[in-house]
């Protein structure tokens, strides 16, 4: 699971939203130019699955009392399921049993988007301006390495699974009085900035969603999928680095074990203490195990040599 959260894809959120939504519309144009009868792909948000762009464009541009030029208006949320996520949720609910289960989904990301900013007054999703928007594909753009190398075209599909959605959030709350930004750095530490713009911890942000995606729909994570393990491989220190890495080892060590038919306590259990450190076994001394000196002639081995 992938979670990004930016200004916005055009690169501008300090103006009107209508250039966004235009851009994020850019599938239902594409395939209503190839299916007449294609069914476009509404907005989104808590209360509504069939919100439309011109609504989505109104209500975000309205929203924004007491901000200045200068302020950022809304922000962008994209969620990326990965490949085996997305693959998981069609075998369990089918295609379009995935996708509404994937709107439901992005409500509860809000729902935990606003709680992550710990502030009075922003308690739920119910308390944001929000639009969500699923797209199915992702398209090649001139940023992409093949475009440039001629091997495909600008505006060609990409392969593979790429549902993923995209949700437009109001920098203002739903009562258009209270400022929130998802970039403030701070976490308590500047309480006058802090009360502002409120405090939002992007790491526990993108935790929470990977957590709400488990237990909704009962995914098995492996490790090496979890975003503690990419955060400590990227930015952790040498302990944290190794920390993960061997949790990794012990996942492959019970993997392998249940392919032989070992049926007893998860051997990733058992070397995870109740804190979730690692509980390895201290090195045993092997001096036991070593050989023991041949006698030289005349020697007693316990006395030493004879006199």
């Amino acid at each position: 699971m992938h979670v990004n959260i930016t200004k916005s894809e055009t690169g501008n959120n300090k103006g009107s939203s209508s250039q966004l939504v235009a851009y994020l519309e850019k599938e239902n144009r594409r395939a209503e130019q190839l299916n007449k009868n294609y069914q476009p792909e509404c907005w989104f948000n808590h209360e509504r699955h069939n919100i439309q762009p011109y609504e989505v464009r109104q209500v975000i541009d309205n929203n924004v009392a007491k901000l200045s030029k200068d302020d950022a208006k809304f922000f962008l949320i994209n969620v990326s399921p990965s490949e085996k996520e997305i693959l998981f949720l069609k075998a369990k609910f089918g295609e379009d049993g995935a996708k509404a289960h994937l709107i439901t989904y992005a409500n509860q990301v809000m729902d935990a988007y606003a709680k992550n900013f710990k502030r009075d007054g922003i308690n739920g999703n119910h308390d944001l301006v929000y639009f969500g928007k699923l797209e199915n594909n992702r398209y090649y753009t001139y940023k992409d390495l093949d475009v440039r190398k001629g091997q495909v075209k600008k505006g060609d599909a990409k392969p593979g699974e790429q549902m993923h959605l995209q949700i437009i959030v109001s920098r203002k709350d739903a009562s258009n009085s209270i400022k929130v930004s998802p970039l403030n750095n701070s976490r308590g530490s500047n309480k006058s900035h802090s009360q502002k713009v409120g405090q939002f911890d992007r790491g526990a942000f993108k935790q929470a969603t990977e957590s709400l995606f488990d237990n909704m729909f009962g995914y098995n994570r492996e490790v090496k999928e979890s975003f503690n393990y990419a955060n400590a491989l990227k930015h952790g220190s040498y302990e944290q680095k190794e920390e993960v890495r061997e949790l990794q080892r012990a996942e492959q060590v019970m993997k392998f074990g249940y392919k032989q038919g070992y049926h007893g306590k998860g051997i990733l259990e058992t070397l995870l203490d109740n804190s979730g450190n690692i509980n390895i076994a201290p090195t045993s001394d092997d001096s036991r195990w070593k050989k023991k000196k041949k006698k030289k002639p005349g020697q007693d081995q316990s006395r030493g040599p004879s006199r």
